[in-house]
């Protein structure tokens, strides 16, 4: 699951220490946890940052708030990685306080996101993720 948190024009990215790339905030759902739930869960922990997770302007009922796409993708040992994606709209005061899973992290608009040496898939959504109304 990978959620992109927007401020505006922005979204946040994080330099993830264990990949060693820049992805959105993300993590595995836990048990009995919805993708929706996971998705809340995972940017508290990992960024301290609370938002909201608009319904999406033509969503389909029945489709979690926020939910912009789904992807997957051999995760090595892993196996099959089954990528639930969102957005998020945090408060523009919003302070990020980052836990152990990354050092920097940047809000990129859409030049600084194209320019982003991360794999396709996370300029992709992040494209989607700018673009989202609600």
């Amino acid at each position: 699951m990978a959620v992109y948190a927007r401020r505006g024009e922005r979204v946040l990215v994080i330099e993830h220490r264990r990949l060693e790339t820049w992805l959105p905030i993300g993590g595995e759902l836990e048990a009995g946890e919805t993708p929706l739930e996971a998705a809340v869960r995972e940017l508290r922990e990992e960024t301290g940052l609370t938002a909201v997770f608009p319904r999406l302007v033509d969503a389909l009922d029945g489709v979690p708030a926020g939910l912009i796409g789904y992807e997957e993708h051999q995760a090595g040992s892993k196996g099959l990685h089954m990528n639930f994606v969102f957005v998020a709209e945090v408060a523009p005061d919003a302070e990020v306080t980052p836990n152990e899973e990354f050092g920097a992290f940047r809000w990129v608009n859409r030049a600084e996101l194209e320019a982003l040496e991360s794999p396709l898939n996370v300029r992709q959504f992040g494209f989607i993720a700018l673009d989202a109304r609600w």
